[in-house]
């Protein structure tokens, strides 16, 4: 047995759920392009989930299960008051979702029954869980939800206490549509591995978090924030990125493992990222993107990635940096629930090989001898 390094080019599981396939990215065979353009955050949840889009009734029905869902356990929201001020929301995340399944009674019914109906109480709940962390960590209490609006609408709401702007109500949704499912990575091979020892759905989407909280994974688009606040303004762009090259330091947001010619979701977000720079009257961060895009592409022939334009995008939505990651994890519990309920129906436990490059022949000998 030889061992290939992350896993690189191997094929772990059959999955009718995403494909990458030449650098097209698709959903249950439908183009990001044209979801990312004509469907809402909700339709492509319920397509991930159930195979399908859904008609006007199943749309509607959804919608009313989301806004019965959405408000946490009283109990929950005390637990997380008494988090450090300073905590790692990511890490707080994780915890919240743990705790979560001991106010649901149906945590450890395996029926798909059961399970369906926590895919949609996860998803209803993560977004009320990010925006009271949010709140409570700047000494605000939480916001309820509100019922019949989507779930970016609300969860703009519960952040701000505020009405959004309807251009930000449509780029949040557009986000996360964009960051739904991307086929087998990291925090969706990890809720896989967890769910396939028959463990519940709450574990494997602990456990899915678990993986997103590393700057590799969910965390790149906070990076990219810290280097263009770091910046500071467009006239320090090419000092400090041709530095960087010098230096041989990693610009983040650029490149990725599956995509050799270019993120096909990166150009839906470049365009949100300006449309939300008019809005606000302020293109400085869209223009600085641009110029180190340029830079980066034009010297190492690397392209922008889905992380690059949405740290420029959830800013000018006014969400703080550390809330990014959080927000990741809000668009993908969707593609997470998918692959998991996948995992029950054709369920076989996950366990490869290592090879072995330790010692040989080694012999006991007890302590006073050694």
């Amino acid at each position: 047995m030889t061992a290939t390094k992350g896993l690189e080019g191997v094929v772990a599981a059959s999955s009718s759920i995403s494909s990458i396939v030449d650098g097209v990215l698709t959903y249950r065979g439908y183009d990001i392009d044209d979801l990312a353009v004509n469907a809402s955050f909700e339709e492509v949840a319920y397509l991930l989930w159930f195979g399908k889009l859904p008609n006007q009734n199943e749309l509607d029905q959804l919608q009313k299960d989301l806004d019965k869902y959405a408000v946490l356990p009283d109990a929950l929201i005390e637990q997380m008051k008494l988090y450090p001020k300073d905590m790692n929301r990511m890490a707080a995340l994780r915890s919240a979702i743990s705790a979560l399944a001991l106010y649901d009674e149906q945590a450890d019914d395996m029926s798909r029954e059961a399970n369906e109906l926590k895919v949609i109480k996860l998803q209803a709940q993560l977004p009320s869980i990010v925006a009271a962390l949010g709140r409570i960590a700047e000494g605000q209490e939480p916001v309820a939800p509100l019922q019949g609006v989507s779930i970016a609408h609300n969860f703009l709401y519960m952040l701000t206490g505020e009405q959004p702007e309807d251009t930000a109500i449509k780029a949040l949704d557009q986000a996360l549509v964009l960051h739904a499912d991307h086929e087998l990575n990291a925090s969706t091979f990890a809720a896989r591995v967890t769910v396939a020892t028959l463990s519940d759905m709450y574990s494997g989407i602990t456990s899915a978090i678990g993986a997103l909280k590393g700057p590799l994974h969910g965390g790149a688009n906070e990076a990219v924030m810290k280097m263009l606040e770091e910046i500071g303004s467009e006239d320090r762009v090419e000092s400090y990125i041709q530095e960087q090259l010098s230096n041989k330091v990693k610009i983040m947001g650029f490149g990725h493992r599956v995509y050799k010619n270019g993120d096909p979701r990166a150009k839906h977000l470049q365009k949100m990222s300006r449309e939300l720079g008019e809005m606000n009257n302020d293109l400085s961060l869209y223009n600085m993107s641009v110029q180190i895009e340029e830079i980066v592409t034009g010297s190492k022939g690397l392209k922008p990635n889905v992380d690059f334009y949405s740290a420029s995008v959830y800013t000018m939505l006014g969400i703080p940096r550390n809330l990014f990651t959080p927000i990741f994890a809000i668009s993908r519990v969707s593609g997470w629930a998918a692959h998991i309920l996948e995992q029950y129906e054709n369920n076989r436990i996950i366990r490869p090989r290592a090879e072995y490059v330790g010692p040989n022949n080694q012999e006991y000998r007890p302590v006073t001898e050694r």
